[in-house]
């Protein structure tokens, strides 16, 4: 089977991540794979087909279309041509999209390809992008615009950013009558919540699988480091938080009330910070910039007496599995997915998302016997990778 995966990254990131760890899994079972992405700097796990879509220039172009004309997804033509040409040449049995947003891909020329080629498609939605007029994550602003039609978005200056012209109402009409064009596609969502959403959306027509993302069990596990040693926590209840890019979204500033609120015998470290969030942060919170190490990350993780997420939307909450899997408890908000992978015995979801919420159960946690890793191993990759492989080979035999 030759299976083609696109995505904004590869290897780096969780999506990038993701697809990689699928990639490996399908050659080992003797499959053939072609991994295609747009953005950063790929990181292959093995000997592994990688194609980048369009360069530098390409995604810089696209950045100004967006911010000027709000055509995130409608830019990038030539480049997503010159790629779709590498496509038929390679031939693949199936297709599987992953993140399609991100200033790399022509999304008209893409769904042209993919409304005739007469392939199985996979599509994994990480994100909301796929449903609405603009933004890829609408539960943060309370919007149901996304579900009969976009308008006055709320959102137009967050991710993907327009300075200038609004079309969230053309784009939303674009999107659904592309992403409705292909025959024989199914979509994957990482969680429960996910798929409530998709049920929604002008995607319903499609069959949904709920396939949550995995993690290398093997690689993130109890990781004895010197992290503690390195900033003096030894006699400090850690309390974690980690994210790839801080916002709002994630709950930065949920943990400056929580730093307040707990005391001195309690650390607040907040990993993946820009330099300039780390300059801003109070005196009370630890700030550790953003790190491609995982091996780093792991001892972190195990390092830390908490881990807490008080995010406001989640398609899933990677980080939250990573940090049971290396053995730490966790606190989390009750929004959204982000509460999906948590059991009494990994961990406490908050009523509600308040910073005396959050630090009541950060010091319940010091009362109670955990084990977080014995949940987290329901998210082995290998039992995602089997999935999909099995989702494969029935889109084929359809």
């Amino acid at each position: 089977m030759r299976v083609l995966q696109i995505n904004s990254v590869y290897g780096v990131r969780s999506t990038g991540r993701i697809c990689a760890q699928i990639s490996s899994y399908l050659q080992q079972n003797g499959h053939e794979c072609l991994n295609a992405y747009g953005r950063a700097t790929a990181r292959p796990v093995a000997q592994e087909r990688i194609v980048r879509i369009g360069s530098s220039l390409d995604v810089s172009a696209h950045l100004l279309k967006t911010r000027l004309l709000d055509a995130h997804g409608f830019a990038s033509r030539n480049a997503t041509k010159r790629f779709l040409q590498q496509v038929r040449e390679f031939d693949p049995d199936v297709i599987h999209l992953h993140n399609l947003h991100g200033y790399y891909l022509n999304i008209e020329e893409l769904f042209d390809y993919l409304s005739t080629a007469d392939k199985p498609v996979v599509w994994t939605l990480h994100d909301c992008w796929a449903m609405t007029g603009h933004c890829s994550h609408f539960a943060v602003v309370d919007c149901e615009r996304w579900k009969t039609g976009c308008h006055d978005c709320m959102q137009s200056r967050n991710y993907p950013s327009t300075k200038l012209l609004c079309r969230e109402a053309q784009n939303w009409e674009r999107k659904k009558e592309l992403f409705g064009s292909v025959k024989n596609m199914a979509l994957v969502t990482p969680s429960d919540w996910m798929a409530q959403m998709v049920a929604q959306s002008y995607l319903r027509q499609y069959p949904t699988h709920v396939i949550p993302n995995g993690i290398n069990l093997q690689t993130f596990r109890p990781t004895p480091g010197d992290f503690r040693q390195r900033y003096a926590l030894q006699d400090k209840y850690v309390v974690l938080g980690v994210a790839t890019a801080w916002s709002v979204r994630k709950g930065l500033y949920e943990f400056y009330g929580l730093a307040d609120a707990l005391g001195e015998e309690y650390q607040v470290v907040l990993v993946g910070l820009t330099q300039q969030q780390i300059s801003q942060l109070p005196d009370s919170i630890l700030g550790i910039a953003k790190t491609d190490s995982v091996t780093r990350l792991v001892q972190i993780y195990t390092a830390a007496d908490v881990f807490v997420h008080p995010g406001r939307q989640e398609s899933m909450g990677m980080t939250t599995v990573e940090a049971m899997a290396c053995g730490t408890p966790v606190v989390v908000s009750p929004l959204t997915a982000i509460p999906e992978p948590v059991t009494p015995q990994s961990g406490i979801v908050v009523d509600d998302l308040t910073v005396e919420a959050l630090a009541q159960a950060v010091r319940q946690t010091r009362r109670q016997t955990f084990q977080p890793r014995q949940t987290a191993e329901k998210y082995d990759v290998k039992l995602q990778c089997q999935q999909y492989l099995k989702l494969y080979e029935q889109m084929l035999s359809k």
